[in-house]
């Protein structure tokens, strides 16, 4: 029994000795040696489509109160996360502005915290919610005259026109859709880094 007792006993300290070894060797993370994480769009896609409608206050719903209401829509992004550090970090959240073709029409964040493992890529998936209504007064405000200069008409019925022709489109991505000006802050034992990502759907 003693005999077995001993040789437990060296067994764990072989073991102590290979995880305290292995901790030596993974460095602190510094501002010298902290690279910035890698953000890419792996892919996008449709999630929920209720096809395109727009209707005016000016009509009688069947049920409810009347109002200006147009389709929503529901897109759903996929991020590969690479970490190129030798320790782990934390994604406290990632932000970025969807645009259809060359007109911005949704801004979209997630701030859910993930800790990505030493030298590995996570996925994150992040919605984009649109509706008609709310897209036609973002198109109106920012890409008016971008629409009335690209022949795309003028005004709200413009507008509306050129909705119904991306509503009707992104089912099989018929235009590409922008992911701008995106950020992910990324931490890792009290030090922060920011990363700076866009991508084109389907890649160009």
């Amino acid at each position: 029994m003693h005999k077995r007792s001993l040789i437990l006993t060296g067994f764990s300290i072989l073991v102590l000795g290979a995880f305290l070894v292995s901790c030596a060797s993974v460095p602190t993370p510094s501002e010298s040696n902290f690279k910035t994480p890698v953000v890419t769009l792996n892919s996008a896609e449709v999630a929920h489509y209720w096809g395109w409608w727009y209707y005016s206050k000016k009509i009688e719903p069947t049920k409810g109160k009347a109002g200006d209401y147009g389709a929503p829509l529901d897109l759903a992004f996929v991020f590969d996360i690479q970490n190129p550090n030798p320790y782990p970090v934390m994604m406290e959240g990632l932000k970025f502005t969807v645009a259809f073709e060359e007109f911005d029409l949704n801004t979209v964040a997630s701030m859910e915290t993930q800790w990505i493992p030493a030298g590995k890529t996570n996925q994150v998936r992040v919605h984009a919610m649109f509706d008609g209504r709310q897209s036609l007064l973002s198109l109106l405000v920012t890409g008016g005259f971008k629409l009335q200069e690209k022949g795309m008409g003028t005004g709200a019925g413009g507008a509306l026109k050129q909705l119904g022709v991306w509503w009707e489109g992104i089912p099989n991505f018929s235009f590409p859709v922008y992911v701008k000006g995106g950020s992910a802050i990324f931490k890792a034992d009290g030090l922060t880094n920011v990363a700076s990502f866009s991508a084109t759907y389907p890649s160009e």
